[in-house]
Protein backbone atom coordinates (compact mmCIF):
# COMPACT_ATOMS: atom_id res chain seq x y z
CA UNK A 1 0.00 0.00 0.00
CA UNK A 2 1.32 3.55 -0.72
CA UNK A 3 1.58 6.25 1.69
CA UNK A 4 -1.28 8.38 2.66
CA UNK A 5 -1.15 11.47 0.87
CA UNK A 6 -1.01 14.63 2.97
CA UNK A 7 -3.00 17.75 2.91
CA UNK A 8 -2.17 20.96 4.95
CA UNK A 9 -4.63 22.33 7.07
CA UNK A 10 -5.12 26.02 7.78
CA UNK A 11 -5.84 27.86 11.17
CA UNK A 12 -9.01 29.31 11.73
CA UNK A 13 -9.05 33.17 13.35
CA UNK A 14 -11.62 33.65 15.70
CA UNK A 15 -12.27 36.05 18.10
CA UNK A 16 -12.61 33.87 21.11
CA UNK A 17 -9.37 32.17 23.09
CA UNK A 18 -8.95 28.44 22.32
CA UNK A 19 -11.56 25.31 23.76
CA UNK A 20 -9.85 23.42 26.46
CA UNK A 21 -11.59 20.75 25.35
CA UNK A 22 -13.24 21.45 21.73
CA UNK A 23 -15.44 18.62 20.72
CA UNK A 24 -18.83 17.59 18.43
CA UNK A 25 -18.11 19.82 15.43
CA UNK A 26 -21.77 20.87 13.51
CA UNK A 27 -22.37 22.40 10.05
CA UNK A 28 -25.20 24.50 10.62
CA UNK A 29 -26.11 25.17 6.29
CA UNK A 30 -29.35 26.97 7.03
CA UNK A 31 -26.78 29.24 9.21
CA UNK A 32 -23.49 29.45 6.90
CA UNK A 33 -22.31 28.80 10.31
CA UNK A 34 -20.28 26.18 12.28
CA UNK A 35 -20.57 25.19 15.95
CA UNK A 36 -18.79 23.13 18.47
CA UNK A 37 -18.68 22.77 22.27
CA UNK A 38 -16.15 23.19 24.56
CA UNK A 39 -17.18 20.56 27.14
CA UNK A 40 -15.84 21.62 30.53
CA UNK A 41 -16.89 24.91 29.92
CA UNK A 42 -20.02 23.83 29.58
CA UNK A 43 -21.06 26.06 26.67
CA UNK A 44 -21.77 25.51 22.97
CA UNK A 45 -19.62 28.18 20.33
CA UNK A 46 -21.36 29.32 17.18
CA UNK A 47 -18.45 31.07 14.30
CA UNK A 48 -19.75 33.31 12.10
CA UNK A 49 -17.31 32.15 9.02
CA UNK A 50 -17.31 35.25 7.26
CA UNK A 51 -16.58 37.65 10.43
CA UNK A 52 -14.75 35.30 12.62
CA UNK A 53 -17.21 36.08 15.67
CA UNK A 54 -17.87 33.30 17.80
CA UNK A 55 -21.34 33.19 20.13
CA UNK A 56 -21.22 31.50 23.21
CA UNK A 57 -24.35 29.80 24.70
CA UNK A 58 -23.84 28.66 28.33
CA UNK A 59 -25.51 25.54 29.45
CA UNK A 60 -24.80 25.04 32.77
CA UNK A 61 -23.37 21.97 33.01
CA UNK A 62 -20.85 19.97 31.13
CA UNK A 63 -21.71 19.80 27.56
CA UNK A 64 -20.42 16.43 25.60
CA UNK A 65 -22.26 16.69 22.34
CA UNK A 66 -24.52 19.02 20.13
CA UNK A 67 -26.74 18.06 16.93
CA UNK A 68 -29.09 20.39 14.86
CA UNK A 69 -32.70 19.81 14.98
CA UNK A 70 -35.68 19.69 12.20
CA UNK A 71 -36.73 23.37 13.70
CA UNK A 72 -32.92 24.72 13.07
CA UNK A 73 -32.07 24.54 16.00
CA UNK A 74 -29.71 21.85 18.33
CA UNK A 75 -30.11 19.65 20.72
CA UNK A 76 -27.33 19.12 23.44
CA UNK A 77 -26.03 16.21 25.53
CA UNK A 78 -25.32 17.75 28.97
CA UNK A 79 -23.87 15.72 31.78
CA UNK A 80 -26.99 14.69 33.39
CA UNK A 81 -29.52 14.06 30.14
CA UNK A 82 -30.31 16.04 27.33
CA UNK A 83 -31.67 19.78 26.31
CA UNK A 84 -33.29 21.88 23.63
CA UNK A 85 -31.27 25.02 22.87
CA UNK A 86 -33.14 27.71 20.66
CA UNK A 87 -30.57 29.34 18.86
CA UNK A 88 -31.96 32.86 18.24
CA UNK A 89 -32.90 33.04 21.75
CA UNK A 90 -30.53 31.10 23.33
CA UNK A 91 -33.46 29.26 25.78
CA UNK A 92 -32.55 25.91 27.20
CA UNK A 93 -35.46 23.35 27.68
CA UNK A 94 -34.80 20.01 29.81
CA UNK A 95 -35.90 17.77 27.46
CA UNK A 96 -34.61 14.14 29.64
CA UNK A 97 -32.59 13.70 32.29
CA UNK A 98 -30.68 10.13 32.63
CA UNK A 99 -32.00 7.41 35.20
CA UNK A 100 -28.37 7.26 36.26
CA UNK A 101 -27.11 10.82 37.11
CA UNK A 102 -23.41 10.29 38.40
CA UNK A 103 -20.93 13.13 38.87
CA UNK A 104 -18.17 11.39 38.28
CA UNK A 105 -19.47 10.52 34.88
CA UNK A 106 -19.98 13.22 31.81
CA UNK A 107 -21.29 12.72 28.30
CA UNK A 108 -18.87 13.00 25.69
CA UNK A 109 -19.37 12.18 21.99
CA UNK A 110 -23.00 12.22 20.27
CA UNK A 111 -24.71 12.95 16.64
CA UNK A 112 -28.68 12.98 15.58
CA UNK A 113 -29.11 9.51 13.03
CA UNK A 114 -31.01 9.64 10.18
CA UNK A 115 -34.06 8.63 11.30
CA UNK A 116 -34.69 11.58 13.74
CA UNK A 117 -33.01 10.45 16.67
CA UNK A 118 -30.16 11.71 18.64
CA UNK A 119 -27.13 9.36 20.25
CA UNK A 120 -24.37 10.37 22.59
CA UNK A 121 -22.83 8.25 24.79
CA UNK A 122 -20.58 8.82 28.58
CA UNK A 123 -17.47 8.02 30.34
CA UNK A 124 -16.20 8.45 34.14
CA UNK A 125 -14.31 11.84 34.14
CA UNK A 126 -11.24 9.63 35.31
CA UNK A 127 -11.96 7.18 31.98
CA UNK A 128 -12.17 4.16 34.67
CA UNK A 129 -13.15 0.47 32.66
CA UNK A 130 -16.64 0.22 32.01
CA UNK A 131 -18.13 3.07 33.15
CA UNK A 132 -20.02 4.61 29.92
CA UNK A 133 -23.17 4.01 28.17
CA UNK A 134 -24.43 4.77 24.94
CA UNK A 135 -27.86 6.27 24.71
CA UNK A 136 -30.43 6.96 22.41
CA UNK A 137 -33.07 10.20 22.33
CA UNK A 138 -35.81 9.34 20.50
CA UNK A 139 -38.28 12.27 19.03
CA UNK A 140 -40.73 11.52 21.63
CA UNK A 141 -38.31 12.29 24.30
CA UNK A 142 -38.02 8.84 26.02
CA UNK A 143 -34.30 7.77 26.40
CA UNK A 144 -33.07 3.98 25.30
CA UNK A 145 -29.52 2.31 26.14
CA UNK A 146 -27.67 0.76 23.11
CA UNK A 147 -24.61 -0.14 24.27
CA UNK A 148 -23.66 -0.49 28.01
CA UNK A 149 -21.06 -1.19 29.50
CA UNK A 150 -18.39 0.73 27.28
CA UNK A 151 -15.30 3.17 28.54
CA UNK A 152 -15.19 6.18 26.58
CA UNK A 153 -17.81 6.66 24.40
CA UNK A 154 -16.68 8.74 21.20
CA UNK A 155 -17.33 9.02 17.23
CA UNK A 156 -19.99 7.89 15.65
CA UNK A 157 -21.69 8.15 12.49
CA UNK A 158 -24.26 6.32 9.95
CA UNK A 159 -24.22 5.23 6.58
CA UNK A 160 -25.87 6.66 4.02
CA UNK A 161 -28.00 3.58 3.09
CA UNK A 162 -28.98 3.28 6.60
CA UNK A 163 -27.36 -0.31 6.50
CA UNK A 164 -24.16 0.78 8.90
CA UNK A 165 -23.35 2.24 12.18
CA UNK A 166 -19.41 3.42 12.79
CA UNK A 167 -18.52 3.52 16.21
CA UNK A 168 -15.36 4.52 18.54
CA UNK A 169 -14.95 3.26 21.94
CA UNK A 170 -11.54 5.15 22.29
CA UNK A 171 -9.71 2.31 24.96
CA UNK A 172 -10.25 -0.71 22.06
CA UNK A 173 -7.92 1.52 19.51
CA UNK A 174 -10.19 0.73 16.67
CA UNK A 175 -13.42 1.85 14.99
CA UNK A 176 -16.26 -0.85 15.00
CA UNK A 177 -19.11 -0.95 12.53
CA UNK A 178 -22.57 -2.48 12.97
CA UNK A 179 -24.98 -3.90 10.97
CA UNK A 180 -28.52 -1.82 11.26
CA UNK A 181 -32.57 -3.12 11.03
CA UNK A 182 -34.76 -1.00 9.33
CA UNK A 183 -35.42 0.38 12.08
CA UNK A 184 -32.07 1.32 12.98
CA UNK A 185 -32.20 0.22 16.79
CA UNK A 186 -31.15 -2.71 16.24
CA UNK A 187 -27.23 -2.95 16.14
CA UNK A 188 -25.73 -6.65 15.02
CA UNK A 189 -23.25 -8.06 13.62
CA UNK A 190 -20.12 -5.89 15.22
CA UNK A 191 -16.96 -5.97 13.52
CA UNK A 192 -13.73 -3.98 13.18
CA UNK A 193 -13.38 -1.47 10.25
CA UNK A 194 -10.20 -0.10 11.30
CA UNK A 195 -7.65 -0.68 14.20
CA UNK A 196 -5.07 2.38 15.14
CA UNK A 197 -1.79 1.87 16.73
CA UNK A 198 -1.25 3.46 20.24
CA UNK A 199 1.77 4.84 19.02
CA UNK A 200 -0.22 6.59 16.57
CA UNK A 201 -2.65 8.34 18.72
CA UNK A 202 -6.27 7.53 19.90
CA UNK A 203 -9.21 7.44 17.97
CA UNK A 204 -11.44 10.02 18.75
CA UNK A 205 -14.35 11.73 17.03
CA UNK A 206 -15.25 10.87 13.25
CA UNK A 207 -17.29 11.50 10.28
CA UNK A 208 -18.25 10.04 7.07
CA UNK A 209 -17.97 11.55 3.56
CA UNK A 210 -20.57 11.48 0.98
CA UNK A 211 -18.50 8.43 -0.54
CA UNK A 212 -18.67 6.35 2.33
CA UNK A 213 -15.09 7.02 3.45
CA UNK A 214 -14.36 7.80 6.94
CA UNK A 215 -12.54 10.72 8.40
CA UNK A 216 -11.15 9.70 12.47
CA UNK A 217 -9.50 12.56 14.60
CA UNK A 218 -6.51 11.37 16.75
CA UNK A 219 -6.40 12.18 20.41
CA UNK A 220 -2.38 12.51 21.26
CA UNK A 221 -1.46 11.81 17.47
CA UNK A 222 -1.46 15.71 15.93
CA UNK A 223 -3.74 14.85 12.90
CA UNK A 224 -7.12 13.47 10.90
CA UNK A 225 -6.45 9.93 9.28
CA UNK A 226 -9.26 9.61 6.12
CA UNK A 227 -10.07 6.23 5.24
CA UNK A 228 -11.65 4.82 1.97
CA UNK A 229 -14.71 2.77 2.52
CA UNK A 230 -12.29 -0.82 2.94
CA UNK A 231 -10.71 0.83 5.87
CA UNK A 232 -7.76 1.79 4.32
CA UNK A 233 -5.87 4.70 5.34
CA UNK A 234 -5.67 7.29 2.68
CA UNK A 235 -5.05 10.70 3.42
CA UNK A 236 -3.03 12.30 6.36
CA UNK A 237 -3.61 16.03 7.55
CA UNK A 238 -1.04 16.75 10.54
CA UNK A 239 -2.30 19.39 12.84
CA UNK A 240 0.04 21.26 15.27
CA UNK A 241 -1.92 20.56 18.04
CA UNK A 242 -1.70 16.88 19.65
CA UNK A 243 -5.55 16.33 21.35
CA UNK A 244 -7.38 16.63 17.65
CA UNK A 245 -10.89 15.87 19.06
CA UNK A 246 -13.08 15.69 16.08
CA UNK A 247 -14.55 17.03 12.62
CA UNK A 248 -16.91 17.84 10.56
CA UNK A 249 -17.74 18.60 6.58
CA UNK A 250 -18.88 21.80 5.82
CA UNK A 251 -18.99 25.28 3.76
CA UNK A 252 -20.80 25.93 0.59
CA UNK A 253 -20.36 23.35 -0.74
CA UNK A 254 -19.84 21.13 1.90
CA UNK A 255 -15.83 20.46 0.85
CA UNK A 256 -14.46 22.40 3.63
CA UNK A 257 -13.07 19.55 6.76
CA UNK A 258 -13.56 21.53 10.02
CA UNK A 259 -11.24 20.20 12.78
CA UNK A 260 -11.99 20.40 16.78
CA UNK A 261 -8.83 20.18 19.44
CA UNK A 262 -7.97 20.57 23.09
CA UNK A 263 -5.73 21.73 25.52
CA UNK A 264 -7.15 19.59 28.07
CA UNK A 265 -4.39 17.36 29.75
CA UNK A 266 -1.32 19.15 28.06
CA UNK A 267 1.47 20.37 30.98
CA UNK A 268 2.73 23.75 30.62
CA UNK A 269 5.27 23.16 29.06
CA UNK A 270 3.68 21.01 26.12
CA UNK A 271 1.03 24.22 25.53
CA UNK A 272 4.21 26.60 25.48
CA UNK A 273 5.23 24.07 22.58
CA UNK A 274 1.70 23.73 20.84
CA UNK A 275 0.25 27.57 20.84
CA UNK A 276 -2.86 26.64 18.84
CA UNK A 277 -3.91 23.62 21.11
CA UNK A 278 -7.54 23.89 21.56
CA UNK A 279 -7.93 25.95 17.93
CA UNK A 280 -10.36 25.52 15.14
CA UNK A 281 -8.44 23.88 11.79
CA UNK A 282 -9.94 23.84 8.13
CA UNK A 283 -8.40 21.87 5.24
CA UNK A 284 -9.99 20.53 1.52
CA UNK A 285 -9.12 17.14 1.30
CA UNK A 286 -10.88 16.61 -1.81
CA UNK A 287 -14.01 14.77 -0.94
CA UNK A 288 -17.26 16.47 -0.08
CA UNK A 289 -19.95 15.72 3.00
CA UNK A 290 -23.20 15.39 3.30
CA UNK A 291 -25.57 17.57 5.23
CA UNK A 292 -25.95 16.63 9.21
CA UNK A 293 -28.55 14.13 9.99
CA UNK A 294 -31.06 16.38 12.20
CA UNK A 295 -33.36 15.61 16.02
CA UNK A 296 -37.04 15.19 15.34
CA UNK A 297 -37.78 17.70 17.89
CA UNK A 298 -41.12 18.27 17.07
CA UNK A 299 -42.23 17.32 20.26
CA UNK A 300 -40.71 20.15 21.61
CA UNK A 301 -41.75 22.79 18.79
CA UNK A 302 -45.47 21.63 17.96
CA UNK A 303 -44.35 21.18 14.41
CA UNK A 304 -42.27 19.14 12.02
CA UNK A 305 -39.75 21.20 9.98
CA UNK A 306 -39.59 20.20 6.15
Amino acid sequence: MNAPREIQAELIETDRPPSELGESPVWLDDRNAFAWVDIQAGIVELLDVNTGHVRTIPLGEMVGAIAPTRSGNLVAAIATGFVHVDLDSGRIRRLATLERVDPTIRMNDGKADPWGRFWAGTMGIDKRPGAGTLYCLEPDLTVRVKLDPVTISNGLDWSDDRSTFFYVDTPTQRIDRFDLDPSGLKLGGRRLFAAQALEQGAPDGLTLDADGGLWLALWGGFGVVGYDPAGEAQTWIPIPASHVTSCVFGGPDLGDLYITSAYSELSAAERATQPHAGRLFRCRPGPVGRPAFRFDDSAVTGRTAG
